[in-house]
């Protein structure tokens, strides 16, 4: 666990950091709450069944969103880097929800957790706002997650179309990195959507959000190029303060769902790129039809445990047979029929019965030749 005094790392130190704003603006994220009980879209996915197949061990995430709050108990962070200048502080909660959602430690006693809890965090501060900052910064941080070798990116954030912002994505694809990007949220005030990016750059993974029934939300943009669904609407996670946050909607909240997921693929089938765990994910989805659904919903114990006829063959697919409860060789099988040791035993028992009965006829038959003095007998 991250302690209160993890000061910056070494992954930190490589990036070229904005100079230094003031940072004396008050840091008040809204207040959470200190009870949390498991989630319809926790209960949905059931990341926890996953866990004997993979837990994402060893498969670094980079999550590029407002920071992460180190002082959560369950959040552990592998690395971090505040591109914004200002501190590590999340004033928002936003990247904290998000790296929760993505690989929250289980906690004995509490109910939520991430998908991928072996996951290597890597929290890279682009926004000290609730909007997306700054594009540049988006784009300086997509590079260097890509260049500390991170194996998922987590992009909650959505700007225009714009030249850097596809060569960095284009940059990552190339560095093996599974991008997983939000497809957007659509306010009613905002008139016709458009396509979001990064998430409807080619190669992307883009998740819409869909709520309890299972209905596309109202605020997922249908324009953006969707590849899978993930929970976004009235979702939990992790919150600045040591909290929880209950109320959380947004498809920035659905895409580390399927981040979580992409890491849990990943350690499972190391073997794989990324453009095959994207396929993968999308290919055992739960089916979904209409505008802005993709492929349906994000399947995490499909995603790690269908077999794929199109994959390579040494990729394991299939789980270990569970442990026997007794010792091998503690029950003995059926031993196959001796049938020369029964023809033995029916000689042997055929010798003995006439023995038996020469026995008793001497038995009789002497004491009658005694009698006689072993004369002959007269015929009549």
């Amino acid at each position: 666990m991250i302690g209160r005094a993890l000061v910056a790392s070494a992954l930190a130190l490589q990036f070229p950091l904005i100079p230094a704003a003031a940072s004396a603006a008050a840091c008040e994220p809204a207040r959470g709450t200190m009870q949390v009980g498991e989630s319809w879209a926790q209960k949905r996915l059931d990341p926890k069944r996953v866990w004997s197949l993979s837990t994402g061990a060893g498969v670094s995430v980079a999550i590029i969103d407002s920071g992460v709050d180190l002082q959560h108990p369950q959040i552990r962070l592998a690395g971090k880097a505040d591109l914004t200048g200002t501190d590590d502080r999340d004033c928002i909660g936003h990247g904290t929800a998000v790296a929760g959602i993505i690989g929250a430690q289980y906690m004995k006693g509490v109910l939520f957790y991430g998908m991928a809890p072996g996951a290597r965090l890597l929290s890279y501060k682009q926004t000290t706002s609730e909007r997306e900052g700054d594009p540049a910064l988006l784009v300086n941080a997509i590079k260097s997650a890509a260049d500390e070798g991170a194996k998922v990116i987590n992009v909650s954030i959505s700007t225009v179309d714009q030249p850097a912002l596809k060569a960095a994505v284009e940059y990552a694809l190339a560095k093996d990195a599974v991008v997983v990007a939000a497809a957007g949220n659509v306010q009613k005030e905002d008139g016709t959507p458009v396509p979001a990016y990064p998430a409807a750059y080619e190669g992307v993974l883009a998740v819409g959000a869909v709520n309890q029934s299972g209905a596309l939300t109202d605020f997922s943009n249908v324009k953006t190029p969707v590849a899978v669904l993930g929970p976004g609407q009235d979702v939990a996670s992790t919150w600045p303060g040591r909290s929880y946050n209950t109320d959380l909607d947004g498809t920035s909240y659905a895409a580390p769902y399927v981040a979580g997921t992409a890491a849990l693929v990943r350690a499972r089938f190391p073997s794989l790129d990324q453009a095959q765990v994207r396929q993968r994910i999308i290919a055992t989805a739960d089916g979904a039809t209409g505008g802005g659904k993709g492929a349906g919903m994000v399947n995490p114990m499909q995603a790690v445990s269908a077999i794929l006829p199109y994959e390579p063959a040494n990729a394991p697919v299939v789980a270990p047979p569970p442990a026997s409860p007794l010792p091998q060789g503690a029950v003995a099988g059926v031993p196959p029929v001796d049938h020369g040791a029964i023809n033995l035993a029916l000689i042997i028992a055929g010798c003995a019965a006439g023995l038996s009965l020469l026995v008793a006829a001497a038995r009789v038959m002497i004491p009658m030749g005694r009698r006689r003095g072993w004369r002959p007998g007269r015929a009549e």
